[in-house]
């Protein structure tokens, strides 16, 4: 573990290797885990300004839960979470022609409708972020790609030969801004010559 600021860091941030390969999962990442994506405060504002905006992207099913549900729920693990459909499919994706899964926030995104990507949580999979319960100032940042649904993409990272923290450079910086991501890359170089 590595220590920047009040944010402990796994090594295997730095040293592991990762591409998501959307061919490969077709995004499962947005269906396959234990509750909805895990939202930061200031988020649950976010969907609730933009829900109209990204409606047309949603689906029937996806529309019926939050109906019924709300934007967003609680799960007792995870805090403030996006809800599912039938505990799987987040109502915010959507599946393309090709079956893979895409966001609807990061469509109307991408096209200039709205300011906000998607949920941080979803941007920085498959790195975790967990909060002490010592101490709520102090995070954990952890590589978890999920066994079988991640394999292709962490062979796809090492045949690129790119780390996760450089794949996952946008929503690092995103979360904790230039200067931290600096800092890591700077521990990533300090790590490589150790070895």
């Amino acid at each position: 573990m590595i220590a920047i600021d009040n944010k402990l860091i796994s090594d295997d941030i730095l040293e592991e290797q990762f591409v998501c390969d959307l061919t490969s999962c077709k995004g499962g990442c947005c269906e396959d885990g234990d509750a909805g994506a895990p939202l930061e405060d200031w988020e649950k504002d976010e969907i609730a300004k933009y829900l109209e905006i990204v409606k047309p992207y949603l689906t029937q099913k996806g529309l019926k839960v939050i109906e019924k549900t709300g934007k967003y729920v609680y799960d007792k693990e995870f805090g403030w979470v996006t809800p599912t459909i039938n505990d799987g499919l987040c109502v915010y994706g959507y599946k393309d022609k090709l079956g893979v899964i895409q966001c609807s926030f990061e469509q109307a995104y991408n096209a200039g409708k709205i300011s906000w990507k998607k949920p941080i949580s979803c941007h920085l999979f498959p790195i975790r972020v967990s909060q002490s319960k010592q101490d709520p100032d102090m995070e954990y940042l952890n590589y978890e790609p999920r066994h079988e649904l991640c394999a292709a993409a962490c062979s796809l990272g090492k045949k690129l030969k790119v780390p996760v923290y450089e794949f996952l450079k946008e929503p690092i910086i995103r979360k904790y801004g230039e200067e931290f991501y600096e800092a890591l890359e700077a521990s990533a170089q300090h790590l490589g010559k150790r070895k």
